[in-house]
């Protein structure tokens, strides 16, 4: 591959076809979930959750990269059971983040949640009984880092 097509695969221009090179089919199987008696949190190897840690405490992200329209399921399930979620689109055209996003925002008005964006092309969707704190007000409002007077 040329230099020329290999910044535009990084830049996500064109389809990087050597993308096979980084998977193997034949990795080796965990456990299985009837071993355990319990059911796995994640079926879908392009959502990932947090900690196993938070897993027990009951409380949980999930990190959801979509690749098409088809994968907004996935965000609603997440959401209506209460997990917040960060949809990151930058894998996606634009037509269909824009989908993505309007369905997003259908779903956090409808549960009473809320919607932000955290990155250009990635939204973070918290349900109603959650609280995003942000730590940008309190630095401006203490005269900031640099501000020793």
């Amino acid at each position: 591959m040329g230099s020329v097509r290999k910044a535009s695969a990084w830049l996500g221009l064109v389809d990087d076809s050597d993308d096979e090179r980084y998977y193997d089919d034949d990795y080796a199987e965990g456990p299985d979930a009837g071993d355990s008696g319990e059911s796995p949190w994640v079926t879908d190897p392009r959502i990932r959750v947090a900690d196993e840690a938070a897993q027990d405490q009951g409380t949980r992200i999930a990190t959801v990269t979509p690749e098409s329209f088809r994968d907004a399921r996935g965000i609603g399930e997440l959401f209506r059971d209460g997990v917040p979620v960060i949809v990151n689109l930058t894998a996606m055209e634009p037509s269909d983040a824009k989908r993505v996003v309007d369905f997003a925002a259908g779903l956090t008005f409808g549960l009473r949640g809320s919607i932000e964006r955290v990155a250009t092309r990635v939204f973070l969707l918290t349900p109603a009984d959650y609280k995003v704190v942000s730590g940008e007000a309190r630095a401006h409002r203490n005269g900031g880092f640099f501000n020793q007077s």
